[in-house]
C-alpha cells in the first residue's frame, strides 16, 4: 500500500544432525569432504549430490556457490523510468516443480543475441547464488509491447526464448535468471520459484502478488494507477504476470535489481540468513498457498516474509485451515493481507496470471482511509483476526521495535529488558489494532514516527496468539523484519520515516526462538 512519491530515496523433520546435538553451523561444516559434480557444456547443469544425514539445505548449501548471479551493467530508460527496453523478460509461471516446463520470454531492442545464467538463490559460503544452468547464445528480437486491455491490464503473449523442463535435482528455492544482451552486455532478470511437494521444517511464502503489484512496466501500469493517479487504492484495475518486472518504484533506487520484483528488498535476506544456519526451508510463492490448501499442511511452519499485503479469500482461508491443523504461521511481515485481490485467467486462458483490487481485509475506515479505498468492500474476515493485528492508520512510518514482554519465550537469549528497543526495525508499514483473540499477547509495542522525533500518530502492535494445537502464530508488525537478519550482496537498506540498522544479534536470536519452537515436538 502507498504512500509516498515516487522520487526514488537514495540515502516434520529436525535434522538428524540436530538430533545428535549437532548445531547447524556443525552440520554445514561437516558436509565439507560431500564431492559435487558440476557439468558445464552446451546447455549446462549441475549434477545432484550426494546422499547425506542432513536436510537437503544444508547439503545445498556445500556446493559451489559464486557472486557472478550479481548484474554489472544494467540501464532504466528514462523516458519510461522503470523499464530496460535492451532486455527483459518474464516467465511462464511464478512457481515450478521439478519435471514440469518453463518458459521464459526475452524482448531485446535492438535486436540482439543474450546468454541466461540460471542461479538459485541462498547462502552458499556468502556468495548468495549457485549456478544451475547456462544458456548460450540464445537468438534474440525485440518483441511487441501489449496492448492496453480492459481495467488497464498489460498482458504480454511474446514468443518464448527458450523452453525447458525444471531438473529432478533442482532443489525448491528461488532462481534468478540473469539475461546479458552480447550486442552491448546490458543485463537485466527474470525470477522464478521452484517449489516442490515434500516435507520440511519450514514453508517460506514469497509475497510475488505484492512485488507485481507495484510493477509499473512499461511505465505507469502497476495496480497503483488507474490512469489518473499514480497513487490509486481502488478497484477495476488489473495486472498480469506475463510482463517484465520493472525496477522498484519506491523508497529507494536499486537498479541493479532490475527485473526481480522486491525479492531483494524484503525476502532475501532472510533467504539468506535461514540457509545459512542450516534450516530445512521450501519456498512458494502467493499462488501456491492461494491454490494448494494441503500443501501448507507439510511444513511444521509458514512463513510470510517482508511486504505481503495481497491477498485472495482463499490465501486467508487456507492459512486459517493450516493453522487449525496446527501448523505454526509466522508473519515476519508488515502490511499483510491488507488487499483483497482476485485472480483471474490471461488472454490465452491460463489461469492466476491477472489480479484485481476488490476489497480491503479490514473495518471501514481502519487505515484512515485513502479517497478511492473508501469504494471498496470492508468487510470480515479482517485481517487481524489471522495475523493477530493488521495494518491500520496512519499504514506508513517508522519506529524502534520495543519490548514489553521481556519473559516470553520469544526473547530468552536476547538480554532484552522492558522498554529496550531495536532501533527503526519498525518500518515502511506496520501493524497495530489488535484482534480479541483468546491467548493474545502483545511482546513488542510502541508510536510510529513520520521521521525521527516526529510522532504520526500511529502504534504498531508485534503479537502472538495460540493455535488450537500448541501451535502459534506470530506478527513481527514490520516489512523490515530480515533486515535485522543479515546483509547479503545485493541488498540495499531501505530508508524512509526511520531507518533499520541492518543485522542485529537480538533479532537473530528471536527468529532462531520462533524457528525452534515450530519445530519441538508437540
Amino acid at each position: 500500500m502507498h504512500k509516498q512519491s515516487l522520487m526514488p530515496k537514495r540515502q516434520r523433520k529436525n535434522s538428524k544432525a540436530a538430533h545428535a546435538g549437532m548445531n547447524r553451523r556443525q552440520a554445514l561444516s561437516g558436509l565439507a569432504g560431500l564431492g559435487v559434480g558440476v557439468a558445464l557444456a552446451g546447455c549446462k547443469s549441475t549434477d545432484a549430490g550426494s546422499g547425506s544425514d542432513v536436510n537437503p539445505i544444508a547439503r545445498e548449501n556445500q556446493r559451489p556457490g559464486t557472486s557472478d548471479w550479481m548484474l554489472t551493467n544494467t540501464r532504466v530508460d528514462p523516458a519510461t523510468r522503470f523499464r530496460c527496453p535492451w532486455i527483459e523478460g518474464y516467465c511462464s509461471h511464478t512457481s515450478v516443480r521439478a519435471g514440469e516446463a518453463l518458459s521464459l520470454f526475452v524482448s531485446t531492442n535492438p535486436a540482439s543475441e543474450f546468454t541466461l545464467d540460471i542461479y538459485r538463490m541462498g547462502y552458499y559460503g556468502g556468495r548468495g547464488g549457485r549456478l544451475v544452468r547456462r544458456y548460450e547464445p540464445i537468438a534474440g528480437r525485440t518483441q511487441p509491447d501489449p496492448p492496453v486491455g480492459d481495467k488497464r491490464v498489460r498482458d504480454c503473449q511474446w514468443d518464448p526464448a527458450v523452453t525447458f523442463t525444471v531438473p529432478g535435482d533442482w532443489l525448491s528455492g528461488v532462481y534468478l535468471g540473469k539475461l546479458t544482451a552480447l550486442r552491448d552486455g546490458t543485463q537485466s532478470y527474470v525470477i522464478f520459484i521452484v517449489r516442490d511437494d515434500r516435507e520440511a521444517d519450514y514453508l517460506f511464502q514469497c509475497s510475488d502478488n505484492t512485488w507485481q503489484a507495484y510493477n509499473r512496466w512499461p511505465d505507469h501500469f502497476a495496480l497503483y494507477d488507474d490512469g489518473k493517479t499514480e497513487w490509486y487504492w481502488g478497484g477495476d484495475v488489473q495486472v498480469c504476470f506475463n510482463r517484465p518486472y520493472g525496477t522498484y518504484c519506491q523508497i529507494l533506487d536499486a537498479p541493479l535489481s532490475q527485473g526481480s520484483g522486491e525479492w531483494f528488498l524484503w525476502e532475501f535476506p532472510l533467504a539468506f540468513w535461514m540457509e545459512s544456519e542450516g534450516r530445512d526451508v521450501t519456498y512458494v510463492s502467493n499462488s501456491d498457498t492461494h491454490r494448494d490448501r494441503t500443501g501448507l499442511r507439510r511444513a511444521r511452519g509458514i512463513l510470510s516474509v517482508g511486504h505481503d499485503e495481497y491477498y485472495t479469500i482463499e490465501m486467508f482461508r487456507n492459512l486459517k485451515h493450516a493453522i487449525a491443523a496446527g501448523v505454526h504461521v509466522a508473519f515476519l511481515s508488515g502490511n499483510t493481507s491488507c488487499g483483497k485481490i482476485l485472480y483471474s485467467p490471461d488472454r490465452t486462458g491460463i489461469s492466476n496470471r491477472v489480479f484485481e483490487r476488490v476489497g480491503v481485509f479490514g473495518p471501514p475506515g481502519g487505515m484512515r482511509d485513502f479517497v478511492a479505498m473508501k469504494s471498496l468492500p470492508h468487510e470480515r474476515p479482517y485481517a487481524n483476526e489471522l495475523v493477530g493485528a493488521h495494518s491500520t492508520g496512519p499504514v506508513t512510518g517508522g519506529a524502534d521495535w520495543t519490548c514489553v514482554a521481556p519473559d516470553h519465550w520469544l526473547f530468552a537469549g536476547t538480554g532484552m529488558k522492558r522498554g529496550d528497543g531495536i532501533p527503526g526495525l519498525v518500518g515502511w508499514e506496520w501493524h497495530g489494532d489488535p484482534a480479541p483473540i483468546p491467548g493474545l499477547e502483545i511482546v513488542a509495542s510502541g508510536p510510529t514516527q513520520s521521521a525521527p522525533g516526529e510522532l504520526n500518530g500511529g502504534k504498531f502492535t508485534a503479537t502472538i496468539y495460540p493455535g488450537p494445537k500448541g501451535n502459534f502464530v506470530f506478527n513481527a508488525t514490520t516489512c523490515w523484519w530480515a533486515d535485522g537478519l543479515s546483509a547479503p550482496l545485493g541488498y540495499v537498506r531501505p530508508t524512509v520515516y526511520t531507518s533499520p540498522q541492518g543485522p542485529d544479534p537480538r533479532v537473530q536470536q528471536i527468529t532462531r526462538n520462533l524457528l525452534d519452537h515450530m519445530i519441538q515436538p508437540a
